[in-house]
Order: structure tokens, then C-alpha cells, then sequence
């Protein structure tokens, strides 16, 4: 490709709009350009890297036994109906009615499609396990679109389904599907984590994320360093934390104007936040209740909803607030109450003369002992995991990082076979359910996340495999017919020899040109001025190192093929 025909506007200034790092510099670089709000082109130089990341995801993929097709886009409401997910997606599910008033959305995802498809078509047991996947563009209305390709509402994912006659196969296909997904990510150069997680809207009951760690992540993810446990914070599982014992204090009313807040609660009665608890009002579409957990945790809301089984959970509001206690929030607390639903997280159990509310404005308890002053409906982990929290495998302090998902597989079991009704006939002839997994990949997010963790202050650093190509050619003065001859005969020999590259032959300054190529991320720039003409020494510089060499023109497609082989 010569650069004076490659459609690539780069640009100097970073756009306003760009938060982060990803999304600046492939609008810079003249990867994207902004349709709507979360909704991009791709121009030739990210289509590249997006062709050959789905190409390492075919590989593995067709590896694996998995066969590729393509589902429709647009899908009927019924099968989602059948599911029970039409409500459930709420909001972010793209939703249209035809000319005859029929309700369709576009697809966020392909369960009902795939499983309304193979059910009419797989009979027998013998034509059980099925690997099927494709790789197409999916739709959500994101609430927020950001950080560019990171959270949009429109993006290219790889879905793969497997149908299995039993739990055993399951098993068998979720394990190709892990370890198929870990060698992809190692290809594509990416430092990344394999992390338990919830399965969210997606449903099923056993699930990892594969996150590409990076500080810019919009997950939190912990980790052991001791053993190889690794869980999203929303996941991660806690053991109840246990204190020195105490001997329990009668409990008293005590008056506390104006701390509604737990760090005015701890000032002002000169104790620590781990003697305290806070308790939170949620409303769901089942009604309200009472969460506790210890004044210097969080709740984990992702896992309350879970508990709850419900599909809203949100803050109560002051009435719903004041009907369950009496009370305005700040001074609630679950001393006295009755007939209302108290979930406590397990460590809230297990303190010795704590500190909560009152219900009473201005006043709180003191000297609470859970268990004897007050019982909850229910116990359980609810809390979210902090660093340095207990490893729930091994018990040592957990670490914390930010991770960007960039795939994710699932257990589905039979969770849309049922409702679908896709069954087989098993040896003996007996209907049984089809059993399911779920396994997808970013593929748009994979190459930000790639941006994300390979750039400096120039611009981006492509891993060799994903970069759009391998070499660029500038020749210091396009002028000098020596330099330009010689120029295209490297070009020529490079493509010759299955080198993606790209001759800049530009009439522009050196220092444009050099500014391009760690702009775009070239993992090795081949630089033609006199000592290549004169002394027949190339001069190729490794994009991602700044390391120079100098190859004779006898040499240097041994070496470059070397040197790309590191990167």
C-alpha cells in the first residue's frame, strides 16, 4: 500500500470527546470516525486488525470443532417472549415493529435465535455435540455510550453456542471453549486474566470473563497472588469476617444529632467504622427490604438482586423508607423492627456491640448484638470485596486491578432449551433436553483493549499479529531518485515475501512521516536516506522497543522476519 493512496486521516489534535486512550488514538491514528453517539465507522486501517483478529478466532475456533454460520440481525419478539428476556433486557434491547405492526428488536445477543434454529433441525443423540458459531455485528441501547469502542451501541462480537446431549458434554465444550479463548488472547498479545464472574442477563449459573488488564478498565477484578483464584468484584464469594470475642454490652439509646452519614456516626462516638452497621433500603419490583452490611463495606447489589431473584433493584425512596421503619434514611437501622424483610450480610452477624441507627431521627444504638437484639429474615454474602480481603480459596490478601471484558463463556444448561422446548432423543429413545453453553468475544473491543495496553506518548504500539501492517517504508527524501528506486524495490521485495507494508511516498518532511508511523503503530519502520544508498545499511527501528539495527540489503528480510517473530 502506498501512503499516498491509503485512507488513514490522522490527525494532531486529540479530539474533546475522547476519554480515553483507546478512543483517542484510533481517532487520531485515522482508525474511526464517530456516526452517532457509540456508533462508528471503521476505516481501512482498523478493518484490517478487526479481519485479523476474527481471522485468530476462526483458527481456534474451527480448531475446536466449531462451525460458522450467520443468524439474522433482526429477530422476532416471540421466541424472546418464550424465554421471558423481552422485559427482561429492558431499555438496552433495540426494539422496531414491522409494516404490520409485528414487534422485532435487533440482537444483542443469540440465544433464542440459535436455539429456535438447531431445535427444528437436531433429532437424534447422534447429532449431539454441536459447536456453532458466527461473528457479526450486535446492538444494544446503551444508556450511556463512552469511551468509544469500549461501550457502544453498535459492535462486531464472535457468539459460539454448543449443544450437548448432557452435563458431561457441557463440561467437555466449556473447557475447549476456555482453553481455545486463553490461546486467542496469547496471540493477540494481550496481557489478560480468566476471572469467575455473574452471568447477568445472559443467565445460566457458571461463567468466567476473560479481562485484559488495564487501568483503564471499567471492571473491577480481584485476584491471589498466592493461588490462582481470580473473580470479578461482583462475583468474588466472601467467607464471613470473624472478630475478637467481646463480651456483649447491654444495649443503650444513645443521642447522635446529625450524623446520617457513617464518617459523621465514627467522629462523633470516637469508634471505628468496623464497629458500626449500615443499613440500606432497596425497593424491587417484589417491594422493599432492609440490607445490612459493616459500616466500612459496600453492598454487593449484583449479588442481593441474585438473592432476591428480583429484576429491578433500586434505592428506596424517603415514603418507602419511612413506611418499612418509621424513619428518615440516616438513622434506620433493623433494632425493633417487625414485619419487615432484613437481609444481613454474614459478617454483620458475627460483631460484638456495634453501632446502627435508631429509628429516631438524631439517635442511634449502641451496644448491638446481632442475634440477640435484632434477627434477620435471612444471611448471607451480600458484601463487595475489598483489597487485601481474605482469599475465599486460600485465605490470603487479595489484590485489586481494573479489567476490560473482552469475552466470556457460560453454562447455560438448559435454560432456553427448556422454555424453546429443544430436545433430541437419547439411546434408548427418551426425550431429553438439550444441554448448553454460551461463548462470546469482543472482537471491536478486543482492539481497544489491544490500544489500551500498547501505546506511548506517540501513539499506539500494535502487537505483530493484530497490526494492520508490519512495515513502513520512508525514504528521507522523496526527491532523490536513488532513495525513491531503492524504496520500491525494498517495497516490492517485502510484499514478495508476505510482509505486509507500506511505502510512505509522500511529499511531506521527515518528521511527518516518522510522527505517521508511531502515530499508527508500524511495528518496524525501515528508514532509506544516504547511508542505504551509500553504504547499502538499512535502517529498521522497532516500533515498541526504539531499538535501531542496520541490516545490509543482502540480510535485512531475514532479519525483519526475526525481529517481527519477537513481537
Amino acid at each position: 500500500m502506498l501512503a499516498s493512496q491509503l485512507y488513514a486521516p490522522t490527525l494532531r489534535e486529540t479530539p474533546a470527546e475522547a476519554e480515553i486512550v483507546s478512543h483517542q488514538l484510533m481517532l487520531r491514528a485515522g482508525f474511526i470516525r464517530k456516526a452517532a453517539g457509540g456508533v462508528y465507522t471503521y476505516l481501512p486501517l482498523a478493518w484490517r486488525v478487526l479481519r485479523k483478529i476474527e481471522a485468530i478466532v476462526r483458527e481456534e475456533m474451527n480448531a475446536k470443532g466449531g462451525q460458522e454460520l450467520a443468524m439474522p440481525i433482526i429477530q422476532p419478539a416471540e421466541m424472546w417472549k418464550d424465554t421471558g428476556r423481552w422485559d427482561v433486557y429492558g431499555d438496552e434491547m433495540f426494539r422496531l415493529k414491522d409494516r404490520h405492526n409485528r414487534d422485532f428488536c435487533l440482537g444483542p445477543t443469540h440465544e433464542e435465535m440459535i436455539t429456535t434454529t438447531v431445535k427444528s433441525d437436531v433429532r437424534s443423540y447422534r447429532q449431539l455435540p454441536l459447536l456453532l458459531y458466527q461473528i457479526q455485528n450486535k446492538y444494544r441501547d446503551e444508556i450511556r455510550p463512552r469511551f468509544g469502542l469500549m461501550r457502544g451501541r453498535e459492535f462486531i462480537m464472535k457468539d459460539l453456542y454448543s449443544f450437548d446431549r448432557d452435563e458431561q458434554g457441557l463440561n467437555e465444550s466449556y473447557n475447549k471453549m476456555y482453553d481455545a479463548y486463553s490461546r486467542i488472547f496469547t496471540r493477540c498479545g494481550l496481557n489478560f486474566r480468566p476471572v469467575e464472574a455473574d452471568p447477568g442477563a445472559i443467565g445460566g449459573s457458571g461463567t468466567h470473563e476473560f479481562m485484559v488488564v488495564a487501568d483503564s478498565g471499567e471492571a473491577a477484578i480481584v485476584y491471589c497472588p498466592k493461588c490462582d483464584y481470580a473473580a470479578n468484584v461482583e462475583k468474588a464469594e466472601l467467607h464471613p469476617i470473624t472478630p475478637a470475642n467481646e463480651t456483649a454490652l447491654p444495649l443503650e439509646e444513645k443521642a447522635t444529632p446529625g450524623t446520617k452519614t457513617i464518617e459523621a456516626l465514627t467522629a462523633f462516638l470516637a469508634v471505628a467504622p468496623d464497629k458500626t452497621i449500615k443499613t440500606l433500603a432497596y425497593t424491587t419490583e417484589k417491594g422493599s427490604f432492609l440490607a445490612l452490611v459493616r459500616g466500612d463495606h459496600e453492598v454487593n447489589e449484583i449479588k442481593l438482586q441474585n438473592l432476591m431473584k428480583c429484576l429491578t433493584l433500586e434505592m428506596a425512596d424517603e415514603a418507602a423508607v419511612a413506611k418499612m421503619t418509621g424513619c428518615t434514611p440516616g438513622f434506620i437501622g433493623p433494632v425493633g423492627l417487625k414485619g419487615v424483610t432484613i437481609i444481613a450480610d454474614a459478617t454483620v452477624m458475627n460483631l460484638f456491640n456495634a453501632v446502627c441507627g435508631a429509628n429516631k431521627p438524631d439517635y442511634h444504638y449502641i451496644q448491638v448484638n446481632p442475634g440477640r437484639d435484632f434477627v434477620p429474615t435471612q444471611t448471607a454474602d451480600i458484601r463487595m470485596i475489598q483489597e487485601n480481603d481474605p482469599c475465599p480459596r486460600c485465605s490470603y490478601p487479595v489484590k485489586q486491578a481494573r479489567g476490560i471484558e473482552v469475552g466470556q463463556v457460560f453454562k447455560l444448561f438448559t435454560k432456553y432449551s427448556e422454555p424453546l422446548k429443544a430436545t433430541y432423543l437419547d439411546v434408548n429413545g427418551k426425550e431429553q433436553l438439550m444441554v448448553m453453553g454460551c461463548y462470546g468475544i469482543g472482537v471491536s473491543r478486543t482492539m481497544a483493549a489491544a490500544i489500551e495496553q500498547h501505546h506511548d506518548a506517540n501513539g499506539i504500539i500494535w502487537p505483530a499479529a493484530l497490526a494492520p501492517f508490519q512495515t513502513v517504508i520512508v525514504p528521507i527524501n522523496t526527491k532523490d531518485e536513488a532513495q525513491t528506486n531503492l524504496a520500491k524495490t525494498i517495497y516490492k521485495q517485502l510484499n514478495d515475501a508476505g510482509y505486509e507494508s507500506v511505502l510512505d511516498d509522500r511529499d511531506e518532511r521527515p518528521g511527518v512521516k516518522f510522527k505517521d508511523a508511531d502515530l499508527i503503530g508500524y511495528p518496524l519502520k525501515i528508514t532509506l536516506g544516504p547511508k542505504a544508498v551509500n553504504e547499502n545499511l538499512i535502517e529498521v527501528k522497532v516500533r515498541r522497543s526504539g531499538e535501531v539495527f542496520y541490516f545490509t540489503l543482502e540480510n535485512y528480510l531475514q532479519e525483519v522476519q526475526a525481529l517481527l517473530n519477537t513481537l
